[in-house]
């Protein structure tokens, strides 16, 4: 392989295929693009009754997951994640894996709190199965409320698919404590160029908790921007307006220099 791939991490209540979209701009591009889902995650949205080896997953399993794969190219990848997807991402370019990073409306790190109106958004059933569902009205209110019932709907049938309560408990969102992997290296110098997007009308992860991690990256002399999008909730990377922030991403990549042909090749 001799173009820069791109990796693509989803976040929770959305399959892998939420990147379709993206996938195809960026391979127009010239990229190499890579959506893979997460372990024990089916191949397609509406295989909703095959989940059980998705319960399991906590962010443990998830960065691992992710990590090998980065790892695993000739070329090193740029890594686009979000939401749960974005907090790893994050976690990933940190540690030195990967070659840039791109964290969407990312679930928080190190200890940053979500508003306690906002933490339930992320609790809203209190039942014990280790499978965590939203309704159609519910994935509208908490991911797709700057877009009309009839997209939302659409986006629902396309794209939705239950979380795994272990993870939703590993972020800190079901009372307990955080896993330690919901951290990310904000003071490593020598990583690559990171880029933070919020949605300003975001219930799930306010603009606010974006802007707050943002600061935590304020000591590091390593790239870090932020991109702050109006009137845009968290399905600002699958709903009408995704060309604009995808296109906003591959900008940012070519003035890092990132290109789709590595120079040398």
């Amino acid at each position: 392989m001799n173009r820069t791939p791109v990796v693509f991490i989803h976040g929770a209540w959305l399959h892998a295929l939420s990147w379709e979209s993206w996938a195809e701009r960026f391979a127009s591009r010239g990229f190499v693009t890579f959506a893979p889902g997460w372990p024990g995650e089916p191949r397609t949205a509406d295989a909703r009754t095959s989940l059980e080896a998705l319960g399991g997953v906590g962010l443990d399993a998830l960065t691992d997951h992710y990590a090998g794969i980065a790892r695993s190219f000739d070329i090193s990848p740029v890594i686009v994640g979000h939401s749960v997807g974005g907090l790893v991402a994050q976690h990933l370019i940190g540690a030195n894996v990967g070659r840039a990073a791109v964290a969407i409306a990312p679930a928080p790190v190190n200890g940053v709190a979500l508003p306690a109106s906002t933490a339930r958004l992320w609790t809203p059933t209190e039942a014990s199965e280790p499978l965590v569902s939203l309704t159609p009205r519910q994935f509208h209110h908490v991911l797709a409320n700057t877009v009309e019932a009839q997209e939302s709907d659409r986006l629902f049938e396309r794209y939705a698919t239950p979380t795994p309560r272990r993870l939703l408990a590993d972020l800190g969102c079901t009372g307990t404590l955080p896993s330690p992997r919901a951290v990310a290296d904000t003071g490593n110098a020598g990583r690559g160029p990171l880029l933070l997007i919020s949605g300003q009308e975001d219930r799930l992860v306010p603009d606010s908790v974006t802007r707050a991690v943002y600061k935590q990256y304020g000591d590091s002399t390593a790239v870090t921007d932020l991109k702050q999008f109006a009137d845009r909730g968290h399905s600002l990377v699958l709903d009408g307006g995704w060309r604009s922030v995808a296109d906003y991403v591959l900008g940012w990549l070519d003035e890092r220099g990132i290109h789709a042909l590595p120079a040398g090749r």
